[in-house]
């Protein structure tokens, strides 16, 4: 019943934002060429937003996906820039996204350092890592441009629309059918609830923990890889303006920050939110420094709303 509040309360939202944007700049926001613009930039956070929420979901959170898309990235661009095949590249920067993700969920699970901690600091140990490799260097990869490989991942098909937003897509419904009808996805709900009730019903909460913070450090490493095609160029700080909106649509989406539910619809949603709120910004005659205000006037208003929704609910309950 919740989630079906959730995504009704995120659609509305949407629905809000949209209509202040359309009337504070119609020209711009009647016109299909920023919802162009907005496919081919909200599904990189988005896609990274989507792994999230399984990490919070299962009671945990990870603070060094900014990282591993910087190294992720790097992993890419090197071997395709050293003469490697794009595809080979996207296989060994899942794989390094992956085991990132794998050295997260056992420095949480198996030493039992809180998640918080674990992943402030594996994000400055791989963050340095990858400035040392790459000697701050970025790579020129624009050969990409050129490859069936860019054209499938983020190149414009069926009248411009940008291939990454079909891609976002495909993964919302693989993703949905994860949480929603499969073991996994029971598992990380019932693990984010109550870790000790899910051990009394047999679930592997280390296992399943470690397999969320394997999932957002693959889906890291798919975005991270899709940004490196899409600008033809990789670059050391890759990443690091993603921490504030893959959180922030998690939240607005109406994942709850205690874990236990989540919506993957409503991550979507969310971050097609905050994707639009800088260019509705400037779009509408106000300074880009207004940005930062609005998201957290958007994450407060809408995780409150939550907040009110289960309280008013788990009062109506006998």
């Amino acid at each position: 019943m919740r989630i079906g509040n959730v995504n009704c309360t995120i659609f509305l939202i949407l629905g809000m934002v949209l209509g202040v944007f359309i009337l504070l700049s119609p020209q711009t926001f009647l016109s299909p060429r920023i919802y162009l613009s907005y496919m081919s930039i909200i599904p990189f956070p988005a896609i990274v937003a989507l792994g999230a929420t399984f990490v919070i979901i299962s009671g945990e959170i990870d603070l060094s996906f900014p990282s591993t898309m910087a190294l992720s990235g790097f992993v890419f661009s090197l071997i395709f820039a050293s003469g490697g095949h794009p595809l080979l590249g996207l296989l060994a920067a899942l794989t390094v996204g992956a085991l990132i993700g794998l050295i997260n969920g056992l420095i949480v699970v198996k030493i039992g350092v809180p998640s918080i901690i674990a992943t402030i600091g594996t994000q400055f140990f791989w963050s340095g890592f990858t400035m040392v490799v790459s000697s701050g260097l970025a790579i020129n990869i624009v050969a990409i441009r050129d490859t069936v490989t860019h054209t499938f991942f983020v190149g414009r098909l069926f009248w411009g629309i940008p291939a990454q937003a079909l891609w976002c897509l495909g993964l919302v419904a693989v993703l949905w059918l994860l949480l929603n009808r499969h073991v996994f996805g029971e598992n990380i709900k019932f693990t984010g609830d109550s870790a000790q009730t899910a051990r009394a019903m047999g679930i592997d909460v280390g296992r399943t923990k470690i397999g969320a913070f394997m999932l957002l450090g693959a889906l890291t490493a798919l975005s991270g890889s899709m940004v490196c095609m899409e600008m033809a160029n990789w670059w050391p700080t890759q990443g690091e303006g993603y921490l504030l909106p893959v959180f922030a649509a998690v939240f607005v989406g109406g994942t709850s920050v205690f874990g236990g539910t989540g919506t993957i619809v409503g991550t979507l949603v969310g971050a097609m939110v905050i994707g639009m709120l800088e260019a509705g910004i400037i779009s509408a005659g106000f300074s880009g420094f207004w940005t930062r205000m609005a998201y957290g006037l958007i994450v407060v208003g809408s995780v409150s709303i939550y907040a009110w929704m289960d309280r008013s609910r788990a009062k109506m309950q006998p």
